[in-house]
């Protein structure tokens, strides 16, 4: 991990393999686990129940991941969320493999959602503004696109597009 984040500084090119998203998402839900039970939060995960194969930097796109979860997880805990939980579901939909972090906290600001991934904005007060900033920068590097909403139910839901990799390698 620490070769990686050196390389990242370095700007040296991702390491792109052939990935399976369902693993990568268990791997980075496995590994947050015991931060969601100590926070009181319930981290589910809903993966595909076919194997999601995409060409990707598996370290890049767990860090996307985690990111997207902590911040879940922040919102519910801020919030006094009625029902704490996180949810990480994986599907396909047509070429396109997704990943969609909801939760059930305040959602976002009808101000905020437009501007959550620009670079330096944040609606945390130690916030620095640059975790969605770099998530998009990663995703659209693997060629995705990610978005944000607010879910009817309340809290919001973070999904990204990868295409699903052709082939093998």
């Amino acid at each position: 991990v620490i070769r990686r984040l050196r390389s990242v500084l370095k700007k040296t090119p991702f390491e792109m393999r052939m990935i399976d998203l369902n693993e990568t998402v268990r791997g980075v839900i496995d590994f947050l686990g015991a931060v969601a039970h100590g926070r009181d939060i319930a981290l589910k995960c809903v993966p595909a129940t076919a194997e999601l194969r995409v060409k990707g930097d598996a370290v890049q796109l767990q860090q996307v991941i985690q990111n997207l979860i902590m911040n879940a997880m922040d919102a519910v805990s801020e919030a006094g969320a009625r029902e704490r939980e996180v949810s990480v579901s994986t599907d396909r939909s047509g070429a396109w493999a997704e990943i969609r972090v909801s939760d059930t906290g305040p959602g976002i600001g009808a101000e905020d959602i437009k501007n959550v991934f620009n670079p330096f904005f944040t609606t945390k007060p130690q916030g620095m503004g640059m975790g969605l900033a770099i998530v998009r920068t990663i995703v659209e590097a693997h060629h995705g696109q990610i978005s944000a909403e607010n879910q009817s139910s309340g809290g919001a839901v973070f999904t990204i597009r990868l295409p699903i990799a052709r082939g093998r390698s």
